[in-house]
């Protein structure tokens, strides 16, 4: 977004980078909430959500003429005037307070008793500000069609599609695939990476690569079989290299979009994913033309059994350089051009309310 409007100031409520990672707002100032200075909150800024909401409208952005918000959680609620225009990016509802409560609950055990009570009140609380607030935005992006219905859902508003970008050119594509398969990703629970390695361990006689680290490492590594390596965190030139020699990239879970199976299709490595969420929108199945992967209906050990078994059938019809073309449809080229263009007609079709009052 900066690379888009480089002469923008950056607001946020936390502000976490280390100086070596500065370069990520090009060295800018950063204008912070109050949260920045409670106790451990570099650490612990998420024990500080119920303060979020209240955090974002004290930020004060009325000297703007455009406010651009990039928006997983609260920062759409950002306060801004009449003849202001907001434009917020965003990756998804608050996931957690809306559809997927039950399942975070679930995960972080808080299904029964007063923590769950306290925790259901608070998530209670976050949706009506969060819906309250969606009516400030003038126009809404979403990184996926599949959020773009969550949008809709939840806020009642229409909006326009910009994939998120994926430094494809930091990958190469490699015609050449060795005989094991690779998943990577950080271990949490909706990735389900442990539901990966159960099936692999069922094919004894298909090699499985697992990069990554988090809290199911442990869990992996125990139901892992002989057939399945567990390398744990690996920088990033390893990570390139597995992605380029491995026969097909793995992918369980239901992402808002999915940024490494881009990164594996612009290897030129095949997708083998779960049917659902935004990853149905950059893999193309079989079936379709030039399609660059295989997907599987269910999040079951026996689904992505069948999966690999259909893939070793019928992979053939997956050419590397397909997979490479499809990927480049997400560069950072195409988003900051769409970016642009969006930014500026809203702007355009303010100025033109402006006029014709």
């Amino acid at each position: 977004m900066l690379e888009c409007f480089p002469d923008a100031d950056v607001f946020t409520l936390i502000d976490v980078l280390e100086e070596k990672d500065r370069w990520i707002v090009k060295n800018k100032p950063v204008k912070t909430s109050f949260i920045q200075h409670l106790p451990f909150a570099k650490r612990l800024y998420r024990n500080y959500l119920m303060f979020m909401p209240l955090a974002i409208e004290q930020l004060d952005v009325t000297q703007y003429d455009v406010v651009l918000s990039s928006c997983h959680a609260v920062s759409k609620g950002v306060m801004t005037g009449p003849n202001q225009v907001h434009v917020s990016y965003v990756h998804s509802p608050i996931r957690y307070a809306w559809d997927l409560q039950h399942q975070y609950l679930q995960e972080a055990g808080l299904t029964r008793g007063l923590k769950s009570w306290i925790a259901r009140k608070m998530l209670h609380y976050i949706r009506m500000w969060d819906y309250r607030t969606g009516s400030g935005v003038d126009n809404y992006i979403a990184n996926s069609r599949f959020i773009g219905r969550r949008i809709k859902k939840v806020y009642g508003r229409d909006s326009e599609v910009i994939y998120p970008p994926v430094d494809t050119s930091a990958f190469t594509l490699k015609e050449q695939k060795e005989d094991f398969y690779l998943t990577a990703s950080r271990m949490v629970p909706y990735k389900k990476i442990p539901l990966i390695v159960e099936a692999f361990s069922k094919m004894p006689d298909k090699k499985l690569v697992v990069i990554g680290a988090g809290p199911e490492f442990d869990q992996v590594k125990a139901v892992a079989g002989p057939n399945v390596s567990v390398l744990g965190y690996q920088p990033f030139e390893v990570l390139k290299d597995h992605m380029q020699r491995a026969k097909a990239f793995v992918f369980a879970a239901e992402e808002d979009f999915g940024i490494t199976p881009v990164e594996a299709l612009a290897c030129g490595t095949p997708v083998i994913a779960y049917g659902k969420g935004g990853v149905t929108e950059s893999v193309r199945g079989l079936g379709a033309d030039k399609p660059t992967g295989v997907f599987f209906p269910e999040q079951t050990i026996d689904a992505i059994v069948e999966a690999i078994a259909v893939f070793e059938r019928e992979g053939a019809s997956i050419l590397p350089a397909n997979c490479r073309e499809r990927a480049l449809l997400f560069s950072p080229e195409v988003f900051r051009r769409q970016l642009v263009e969006k930014v500026n007609m809203a702007i355009e079709a303010r100025q033109k309310e402006i006029l014709a009052e």
